[in-house]
């Protein structure tokens, strides 16, 4: 199998449909599987993708817990044992993630980025532009902006800028024989920890192309993983202080800097 298409869901009833929709449109000159992750939803997702499973028997794995994984605590790591099963019951040699209230607007995404990362070994996840769409009406704008680099490294992270849309990344798949890093399981935010294990590994390349739409809505879990949040801020100054050990000191000047901004978030918030 070339490519698994990752899809982690939860309470996604009003989204699962055009998310499936997207990737079932993809033109590939390879075979892909879509591997599904219902995790205990309590609204009618899990009918829409048996149904959708039904209909596509030879391309969508369906998984539909019937009980949420958890952790229930702390709400910050919600849905991170549901995506972690799924990543690592994707066979392909190359990993696509969507979850399910995004969805791909572009029928020849995998192809591009597959094509991307066999010519060019030396990088290990490929990501592009999408555009961004809040459930309350607010203007939509483009995730990445017009100056991002076509090529980042694992300090581009570090200097902590995220710009990797999680509907966006591909990436080659090393968790297929390759254990997560101990610290991942302690980080709340999953895609953080996911890409800066993929980038310790090779470079990360950009497609300036808007090929897909993340979905800001209430229920999504950045408004639990927010500036505002302490715990959250203490989580992810820790992540860069294990990440930092786990990558031996390499780079500890960029994370001393980056540790020091959250501390002083911190104590703005104790004020």
């Amino acid at each position: 199998m070339k490519v698994s298409v990752c899809v982690p869901t939860y309470n996604h009833e009003k989204f699962i449909g055009q998310m499936l929709d997207g990737a079932l449109m993809q033109q590939t000159t390879f075979p892909f599987e879509i591997v599904v992750g219902d995790d205990g939803s309590t609204d009618g997702a899990p009918a829409i993708i048996q149904e959708y499973a039904d209909r596509y028997p030879d391309r969508i794995r369906a998984y539909i817990h019937p009980e949420n994984l958890g952790p229930k605590e702390p709400r910050e790591f919600g849905g991170r044992n549901n995506v972690l099963f799924l990543l690592k019951a994707c066979r392909g040699e190359y990993v696509a993630l969507c979850e399910g209230d995004d969805y791909w607007t572009d029928p020849y995404k995998l192809q591009k980025q597959v094509d991307f990362l066999e010519q060019h070994p030396e990088y290990a996840l490929c990501h592009h532009n999408v555009r961004v769409m809040y459930e309350d009406g607010s203007p939509e704008h483009l995730f990445n902006s017009p100056d991002q680099k076509l090529t980042s490294t694992v300090e581009d992270l570090l200097e902590d800028r995220w710009f990797v849309a999680t509907a966006s990344l591909l990436y080659r798949n090393y968790f297929q024989t390759d254990d997560f890093a101990d610290w991942h399981h302690q980080a709340a935010a999953g895609d953080w920890a996911l890409v800066i294990q993929l980038a310790a590994r090779g470079k990360i390349g950009y497609l300036p192309e808007v090929m897909g739409v993340y979905r800001k809505h209430r229920g999504g879990l950045s408004n639990v993983q927010a500036p505002t949040n302490p715990y959250f801020l203490k989580n992810r100054k820790q992540m860069f202080l294990n990440v930092n050990n786990w990558l031996g000191g390499r780079y500890h000047q960029t994370v001393a800097t980056t540790v020091q901004r959250y501390e002083q978030q911190l104590k703005a918030l104790e004020q």
